[in-house]
């Protein structure tokens, strides 16, 4: 099935993200710990993260071409965020910097059995963005805009100019943000994940959530992840369903909702069908999964198109 969104042609960047950025302390145990225990630390390890600003690595890696806007505290943390984006020839000429604020951070619990982690996270308001903070010009140079719709209001305008300048806008929604009502009718692609669905819509039918979401929002497609199962997409009263690839290696499954979302992207700003656009989503998330942190495992086009084409003679 094809895409229906028309993406423009001849712009200085194939996707401009504008979102959240982190830095990830991973911390390795090897099971879970039960409620005021102890328990010895495997590794750990201080990593770049956050939502858009990995999916803009992972685009990257990919072969397109890439910016990203968002804020970060004046601080060492936000000097590696930046210098992490910098290294892998993400633009951040969009980037602010806050005098005063810290830069986004998280402990990330990895549990070596299983690979799964828990996330205590904590943000600094001062590295908010306001509406007027953004510039258009910076914002439009894309053919695709991808937001995550922290900064409600921001996301909001900066949707509306993308659609002005033709843009389809794609999101990666972890969270019920207060506004989310006037903020998601500009979304054409809203990629969630299974419990937020269930939570937004009241049931626990995943393809119910999804019908009425799109009721509810308009969005051109709505899709879930669903974890280890792969993900499931409605678009055009259509249900596509994606199996999940197994990882090489499954040493973190940290970054891998981020990558699933560049990998949909990638198709998309290819103008692979939605059914390859999800294969792809689902093998860049299973390779990101064999290398510890957000970004380490995502694959190179090659590593891609070669997993991809294992996986194809299995």
């Amino acid at each position: 099935m094809k895409f229906s969104l028309s993406i423009p042609d001849n712009r200085e960047f194939d996707v401009v993200g504008f979102g959240l950025n982190a830095v990830d302390h991973l911390v390795t145990i090897p099971r879970f710990p039960q409620f005021n225990t102890k328990i010895r630390l495997a590794d750990h390890y201080q990593m770049p993260g956050g939502q858009v600003s990995s999916a803009m690595v992972g685009l990257q890696r990919l072969g397109l071409r890439t910016s990203y806007i968002g804020k970060v505290g004046y601080d060492n943390e936000g000097r590696m965020l930046i210098e992490s984006l910098q290294k892998e020839g993400v633009d951040c000429t969009g980037v602010m910097i806050e005098v005063g604020a810290k830069t986004q951070g998280a402990v990330i619990i990895i549990e070596q059995f299983s690979g799964e982690r828990t996330i205590l996270w904590y943000h600094d308001d001062a590295t908010r963005i306001a509406p007027e903070e953004l510039k258009r010009e910076m914002l439009c140079r894309g053919r695709v805009l991808h937001l995550d719709g922290f900064d409600t209001k921001a996301a909001i305008q900066a949707a509306r100019w993308a659609h002005e300048a033709a843009m389809p806008v794609t999101i990666d929604l972890d969270t019920a943000y207060p506004g989310i009502d006037e903020f998601l009718p500009l979304v054409d692609c809203l990629i969630t994940s299974q419990g937020l669905a269930n939570d937004l819509t009241g049931t626990m039918d995943e393809q119910e959530a999804l019908k009425r979401l799109n009721e509810r929002y308009g969005c051109y497609l709505v899709a879930m992840t669903q974890g280890a199962r792969g993900a499931l997409a409605y678009v055009e009263g259509r249900f596509i369903a994606s199996s999940a690839f197994r990882p090489p290696v499954i040493r973190d499954t940290t970054g891998a909702g981020d990558a699933f979302r560049a990998g949909f992207i990638y198709g998309l700003c290819k103008g692979f069908s939605i059914e390859e656009s999800m294969r792809v989503a689902n093998a860049v998330a299973a390779l990101q999964c064999r290398e510890m942190g957000a970004r380490d495992g995502l694959p190179t086009e090659k590593e891609l198109n070669d997993f991809l084409t294992k996986e194809g003679e299995k």
